[in-house]
């Protein structure tokens, strides 16, 4: 496709996504479907998350807060949005995609102890204004677009920094170079039966206080908004009737690129910016929401895991699942099991007994780990698929030095200080933890893998490489060979066979234990191998 005559000139652009009245609106949806369209115009882009809270980084946050931890090939960990902007898009982030409140103070404040700013007061303006600037320029580089999502609400005092950048910045690159965004809620009141604008208007007016206008606004509604309604908010909220896009709730979040473009989101911006409107090519888009919609057969796969009280925990985990469906033509029907509900044993065939396949994914603590260990003995012997992923291939292998090498005793020494066989253990025990930069493996490792094995007719190749987030390893120098010996498959290994990276049962129908997280790499056109092998033998495909 033809690209604009700025973006031939190497002018970057700028979309900022800011959001108003209430959280949980689904900005980095529409961050990332916007992302989608741009890049099926042709345009290169790339998208980036800015969040307000204080924390360095989402690592040492509670999945019960704030949702799973995304973490990057470069080994940043990060909020779940950047895994909704890989899927969308080709975008492959970085630690550079992603800045908190905290990473900016404590960036400024290392520079201002080691003299950088030769002395002078340092303040919100302009120091930590301009790192946060800065940040929005590592990632243009050779980008047509830039879309930067900007955490919070307005009206809270932690964005307020940010919002000030991003206000400095429009300024800076010029009118044409930057758009604002902005996500707001329009209510359906039961009683008086009508949408409501007011949230929005008073949403718009507190953005305007800051200095900031919006060029676009996207309102979430529960239904259909009317034209009227939208000409009553562009009249009230100083912007053209052209510039007001309904965000309906959508079946599926895949729905979402093809609704905004339906409502012309992506032709807007591309003026705005000034970019060639040739319209995008969204054929794939079209075909994935056809095998969605029209599913040929359905599988039902257990969760059994720690956190499924709050379903985000496991965010790219169940979206990985999904797309392994897309791609099969099959739905995936999740079952969630409490893990704690399964440790005594006696009701774990009762509550898997409707399951097709059972996945134990990750987690820290052992709280839980007894009753994963009992869904784990349960696919073993009846023969159901597994799939256990982190801790989940930890267990698998617990159980299986437990319950089939009759290694009494066996565990990981995160739950056992003093096992009696210590079959996992921490990564300092193993290697030197300062070559790794802490004590936790983080980012993308090379595998190679045993041929003929789950894994290898999966991925169709020996070399493999995946996202990692964990400090506890097998300890495969006192322990492989009795456990092989018992029949378990080791199958993945790290190129110099240090790390442990794949265990399997080959007489089973699927039953295949992980270090890595491969749902951090699965995309609803580009499903990820192991999980679309474990949906199809769970699906009896």
């Amino acid at each position: 496709m033809t690209r604009a005559t700025t973006m031939d000139l190497g002018s970057t652009k700028f979309v900022f996504v800011t959001g108003g009245v209430l959280s949980s609106l689904g900005k980095g949806i529409a961050a990332a479907s916007l992302g989608a369209l741009l890049e099926a115009r042709g345009l290169k882009v790339t998208l980036m998350k800015m969040d307000p809270y204080l924390n360095v980084d989402p690592g040492t946050m509670s999945p019960f807060q704030h949702g799973e931890v995304f973490v990057t090939d470069d080994g940043a960990e990060t909020d779940l949005d950047l895994g909704h902007y890989e899927r969308f898009t080709s975008v492959p982030t970085t630690q550079n995609h992603t800045i908190t409140t905290g990473k900016v103070y404590n960036t400024v404040i290392q520079k201002e102890r080691r003299g950088d700013y030769l002395g002078k007061t340092v303040q919100v303006i302009p120091h930590i204004t301009d790192e946060i600037k800065s940040t929005i320029k590592k990632v243009a580089k050779d980008m047509d677009v830039v879309i930067v999502e900007i955490g919070g609400t307005v009206g809270d005092i932690e964005s307020q920094p940010f919002l000030e950048a991003i206000r400095q910045f429009k300024l800076e690159v010029g009118a044409g170079n930057a758009v604002n965004m902005h996500l707001t809620y329009v209510p359906f009141i039961k009683a008086a039966g009508e949408l409501k604008s007011k949230p929005t208007q008073h949403s718009v007016k507190e953005l305007r206080a800051l200095g900031l206008h919006p060029d676009v606004l996207l309102c979430r509604a529960e239904r259909e908004i009317p034209r009227d309604l939208k000409d009553k908010i562009a009249l009230f909220c100083s912007v053209t009737p052209d510039a007001v896009f309904a965000g309906e709730d959508a079946r599926s979040i895949y729905e979402v690129p093809l609704k905004l473009h339906a409502e012309g989101l992506d032709a807007k911006v591309a003026r705005l910016l000034n970019l060639v409107d040739d319209g995008p090519d969204l054929s794939k888009w079209h075909a994935l929401l056809d095998r969605i919609r029209n599913p040929k057969g359905s599988v039902r796969i257990a969760i059994v895991g720690k956190y499924v009280e709050f379903k985000e925990s496991y965010k790219s985990l169940t979206e990985a699942l999904h797309h392994a469906g897309y791609g099969l033509g099959v739905s995936v029907d999740l079952k969630w099991v409490e893990a704690e509900e399964l440790e005594h044993g006696e009701g774990t065939a009762a509550q898997l007994a409707d399951c097709q396949g059972i996945l134990v994914p990750g987690g820290f603590g052992v709280r839980g780990t007894r009753g994963m260990i009992e869904s784990i003995r349960h696919a073993r012997e009846k023969k159901v698929p597994f799939f256990g992923i982190c801790l989940g291939m930890q267990m698998a292998s617990v159980e299986f030095a437990r319950n089939v090498a009759l290694l009494e005793g066996a565990d990981s020494t995160e739950f056992d200080d003093n096992p009696r066989h210590r079959v996992i253990f921490k990564l300092r025990e193993l290697v030197d933890v300062e070559e790794l930069g802490g004590t936790m493996r983080l980012g993308a490792y090379p595998c190679l893998l045993e041929e003929d094995s789950f894994a290898h007719r999966a991925y169709g190749s020996t070399e493999i490489s995946e996202r990692h987030r964990h400090r506890y390893e097998f300890n495969q120098a006192e322990y492989r060979p009795r456990l092989e010996e018992a029949g378990l498959a080791f199958t993945g290994l790290s190129p110099d066979g240090t790390f442990v990276e794949i265990v399997e049962i080959p007489d089973h129908p699927f039953f295949l234990g992980c270090q890595f997280h491969p749902e951090f790499k699965s995309k609803p056109l580009a499903p990820h191998p192991l999980f679309t092998a474990f949906v199809k033998a769970s699906a009896g495909l």
